[in-house]
């Protein structure tokens, strides 16, 4: 079964949170905070943002100093699919491509060096990203009115917090055996 197209729906999300986007700014989106959690490269937006005008479900708009910068807004038919789609549930679990967790299910003894290589690269890693992902949340959530202004992003990121801080300690575990 085709994987259905998830792209569409995230700039439509981009749009309803900053209308007037450039292509390149949307992009961005997915090496700063959608990039946490979801990846598309700047050959995928672009060709994507010409379907959606062509579905009406965006709008391009020129500034009359520079007729190259095109800027997107929502048109009423997009903000109408956004709506829609926010409100269908989630009746799969995403997609786990965990190349740790898949390298440590074949190894069979307890006392394989490997596992300490594994898991003490893993535990870097983690540490790192948790490191990155306490400064982004220092940044962007320091008040409560920041927190109200984008609940929604506030709780993506507590839920990454606290998965990150229960796989490093699942793996201080392992590293203590």
């Amino acid at each position: 079964m085709p994987k259905k197209r998830i792209l569409p729906y995230i700039i439509l999300g981009i749009l309803s949170q900053k209308p007037g986007s450039t292509g390149k700014e949307i992009t961005n989106q997915f090496t700063n905070e959608i990039g946490e959690f979801w990846k598309a490269a700047h050959s995928q937006v672009y060709p994507e943002l010409r379907k959606m005008e062509e579905s009406s479900w965006i709008e391009k708009k020129t500034d009359s100093d520079n007729d190259k910068e095109k800027y997107y807004y929502l048109s009423d038919l997009g903000r109408k699919e956004l709506a829609k789609w926010i409100r269908q549930p989630v009746n799969e679990l995403p997609v786990n491509e965990d190349l740790f967790s898949l390298k440590l299910f074949f190894i069979d003894q307890e006392n394989d060096p490997r596992i300490s290589i594994l898991v003490n690269a893993q535990l870097k890693l983690l540490t790192d990203q948790l490191e990155h992902l306490q400064d982004r949340q220092n940044l962007l959530f320091s008040n409560t009115q920041q927190i109200s202004a984008h609940y929604g992003h506030y709780l993506i990121l507590q839920r990454a917090l606290a998965r990150l801080k229960s796989q490093i300690a699942w793996l201080k575990t392992i590293r203590q055996r």
